[in-house]
């Protein structure tokens, strides 16, 4: 597993229970990014920016997910997959990492921590949103 593919897991932790507790300390959450990332300041910055990015517009990337999630709204989602999209739409929409490369490493999160058909439901939204912004 690559450095940033680490990140990204610490992260997607993160996302998942801010979504399950909204009231969270960010303080300790932040704590727990360093201790995951060993205090590997690149690495922790790359991964404060995902986390910080996704949490500042998640209610457009929810928006957009929505929109492409066909018969699924996010809150019948598994808060996993839910936060996989969020994590690879961010990627695909205001990061500098190339849209393939986001929709595999959230593929892989999906394959790590989502149920079976996780891997092909996370592939379909991001595939979709990526297409869509080429546009």
């Amino acid at each position: 597993m690559s450095r940033r593919s680490r990140a990204r897991e610490v992260v997607l932790q993160i996302l998942y229970e801010d979504d399950l507790n909204p009231d969270r300390n960010l303080a300790a959450a932040d704590r727990f990014l360093c201790n995951r990332l060993r205090q590997d300041e690149p690495l922790v910055e790359f991964a404060r920016g995902l986390l910080s990015g996704v949490r500042r517009n998640r209610q457009e990337l929810d928006q957009m997910l929505a929109e492409r999630a066909q018969n699924w709204s996010l809150e019948r989602m598994a808060a996993t997959d839910r936060n996989i999209l969020r994590l690879g739409a961010f990627e695909i929409l205001f990061s500098d990492t190339p849209g393939r490369v986001a929709i595999n490493e959230a593929v892989e999160l999906a394959k790590r921590f989502g149920a079976k058909q996780s891997p092909q439901f996370v592939n379909g939204i991001l595939d979709r949103l990526l297409q869509d912004r080429g546009r």
